[in-house]
């Protein structure tokens, strides 16, 4: 699973999601995309989840990229325990995502295999998303 190496704090704020992202939001590397059409957080489980239907429906052949990276720690306290006693633990990474994102690309398949490729992806995903094309963005 995807997890930093190391990181320069082990806890971090929960932020918020506002806007849409800006950069990774152009089809650079492969002919199509999978791209975010609302906020959230990928967990570092979900996106192997969805590589590996990605990676199943095109049957090993063509070129994978995958444009997002856990980097965020998610704490958790253990169930009852009273409040207070400082935050709890890192329990997994996650991707912060906002609207317009390229999550997943690729290339060396057709036009029917991608689309059935990033449709079971997204449903492996907690948020919407939609197939997106190199032409679609370049237009």
């Amino acid at each position: 699973m995807l997890m930093p190496k190391r990181v320069k704090y082990r806890k971090a704020h929960r932020g918020r999601r506002r806007g849409n992202s800006h950069r990774g939001s152009i089809v650079s590397f492969g002919d199509f995309g999978l791209k975010a059409l609302e906020p959230g957080w990928i967990t570092s489980r979900q996106i192997e989840s969805a590589r590996v239907a990605i990676t199943r429906m095109m049957k090993r052949e063509g070129r994978l990229w995958i444009r997002i990276f856990p980097d965020k720690p998610v704490t958790k306290k253990p169930a009852e325990t009273r409040m207070g006693k400082g935050k709890g633990a890192p329990e997994f990474w996650v991707a912060v995502v906002k609207p317009g994102r390229i999550m997943f690309e690729i290339a060396g398949v057709n036009r029917k295999i991608a689309d059935e490729a990033m449709r079971l992806a997204s449903h492996k995903l907690p948020i919407k998303a939609r197939l997106v094309t190199r032409s679609d963005v370049e237009r």
